[in-house]
């Protein structure tokens, strides 16, 4: 059985920091991990992932503030959330990128920015 679950999210004052924890379970030619995130009225969008050998990638938006990292032995991606603004505030999805089928997503944890 897949899981994936998302734990760490709240609210937090801006320049506040949060630490996203996700769990994952059961999947089988894993690629990569990786981050998502949604506000209200807007499209999905990339935080970061992280491949099987390490390698990290970040959308525009984050980088140098958000840190992505891995713990294979556990099963489990973080993602240290640093200088938070407001405009970080959304619902944040982990997701399982896969060699060959479909990709995984968690139920998503909600960050809340107040300015």
């Amino acid at each position: 059985q897949v899981r994936l679950v998302e734990s760490g999210g709240g609210l937090v004052q801006a320049g506040g920091s949060l630490r996203l924890s996700c769990v994952y379970s059961g999947i089988f030619a894993l690629k990569a991990m990786g981050w998502y995130r949604q506000a209200p009225g807007k499209q999905r969008e990339l935080v970061a992932t992280i491949n099987n050998g390490g390698s990290t990638n970040y959308g525009d938006s984050v980088k140098g503030r958000l840190t992505i990292s891995r713990d294979n032995a556990k099963n489990t991606v973080y993602l240290q959330m640093n200088s938070l603004r407001p405009e970080d505030t959304a619902v944040y999805y982990c997701h399982a990128d896969r060699i060959i089928g479909s990709d995984y997503w968690g139920q998503g944890t909600q960050v809340t920015v107040s300015s």
